[in-house]
């Protein structure tokens, strides 16, 4: 059953991905970590979840439906901003890039950094936590909250609308604002400000 409608608010349970096209037309993934929020032009899809569902099935290549995936960009990563409750036990960012290098060559398209790297999708992760203070993103130094999403990963060489199947962009948020190269960090209070429209050809 879904649980993503108009009135859904964001608790302690499911993390739901989403995803995003900014001013410039370059893709971001959402991980919203239970807390952050979605755009409600995207709640108001009928069937939301199972929209989201088939993104991210064709996201890691595992969909039975679209079976066409763009080459690999073959570019690179860079790791920006990173949460500092789950990586407190080693905060240095050498040692966060490396960890991401090991899961790319033993995980391939299933990691995180292949996203940066061949999907070429900025990431970005929602601040999570138990309570609020406990996470935070390592190298921002403004204030935030739970649920604010922050830029984790960037890629050197950038996905477009064009990568994703004409049946799925629907599924896709739009800002008219929003800069991926530049802005590291989004209200989770605005996201309806930063994406109030979807993907219409």
């Amino acid at each position: 059953m879904s649980i993503l409608n108009i009135n859904w608010k964001p608790e302690f349970g499911t993390i739901f991905t989403w995803f995003a096209m900014d001013k410039n037309g370059k893709i971001a993934v959402m991980v919203n970590n239970c807390f952050g929020d979605l755009p409600k032009c995207l709640l108001s899809i009928e069937n939301a979840e199972l929209l989201l569902d088939q993104l991210n099935e064709y996201m890691w290549e595992e969909s039975s439906v679209y079976l066409t995936y763009p080459q690999n960009k073959r570019g690179d990563f860079k790791l920006d901003l990173y949460s500092y409750w789950r990586h407190k036990n080693n905060l240095g960012k050498e040692a966060i890039i490396a960890e991401l290098i090991n899961d790319f060559i033993h995980s391939g398209h299933y990691s995180d950094a292949n996203l940066a790297i061949n999907k070429g999708f900025f990431e970005y992760q929602a601040i999570e936590g138990s309570f609020e203070g406990e996470d935070y993103p390592v190298g921002y130094n403004d204030k935030t909250k739970m649920g604010d999403y922050f830029r984790y990963l960037m890629p050197t060489i950038y996905a477009s609308i064009e990568d994703f199947p004409e049946e799925l962009r629907h599924g896709i948020a739009v800002s008219d604002i929003i800069d991926f190269t530049n802005d590291r960090l989004l209200d989770n209070d605005k996201i309806n400000d930063y994406f109030p429209r979807m993907y219409k050809k």
